[in-house]
């Protein structure tokens, strides 16, 4: 079974990448596993406006409204790995809501097990596929909304943020690639 199968077999959105590394699938999983990403000036930007209603709300009223967290890879729940072929993480939260709303993730088992309402899954995965002297790869990000008010929220979310993840995450790639290649000789 598919490792994004295992924790997010049903979905209504999902956005897939990829791209070709010179390196094998298991290093480059590896890499992954431990990589803290370089600073992206996109990213950065696309972040700061993400949070900036978070960030105007807590300057106008501090005592109500938190500080906004730095939000990123970090933030995913490591979920599973499968040897040299895939891995995945995942979040719990309303993803509209100015803090996210994330959920704590306890264990893989209680991400599966989780099921409140109005209250969405997400899984992001990166598959590494050999092909001759390149690998594959894969990353794929799965969205579950449980109920009709979760979806009915979350989709202008989605409409609004996916130009910018989409990109954010095809820069991630080369960031990768360019990382995994540097360390092994051509």
């Amino acid at each position: 079974m598919c490792l994004l199968n295992r924790f997010l077999p049903n979905y209504q959105f999902s956005e897939r990448h990829e791209t070709r590394v010179r390196c094998p699938p298991g290093e480059l999983l590896d890499l992954i596993q431990s990589w803290e990403p370089p600073r992206d000036r996109f990213s950065d930007i696309a972040m700061t406006l993400r949070q900036m209603p978070a960030r105007l709300m807590h300057r106008l009223a501090p005592g109500r409204h938190a500080a906004p967290q730095p939000f990123g890879l970090k933030s995913f729940a490591p979920l599973g790995r499968d040897g040299d072929g895939a891995m995945v993480g995942g979040l719990i939260g309303q993803f509209w809501r100015n803090d996210f709303g994330l959920v704590p993730i306890a264990s893989p088992e209680a991400f599966i097990a989780f099921n409140a309402p109005r209250t969405p899954k997400l899984v992001l995965g990166f598959m590494a596929e050999p092909e001759g002297e390149l690998t594959r790869l894969i990353t794929e990000t799965r969205v579950y909304c449980p109920d009709r008010m979760s979806y009915l929220r979350f989709l202008p979310y989605w409409l609004v943020i996916r130009p910018a993840s989409g990109l954010i995450r095809r820069r991630m790639l080369g960031a990768i690639r360019a990382i995994a290649e540097q360390r092994r000789p051509a």
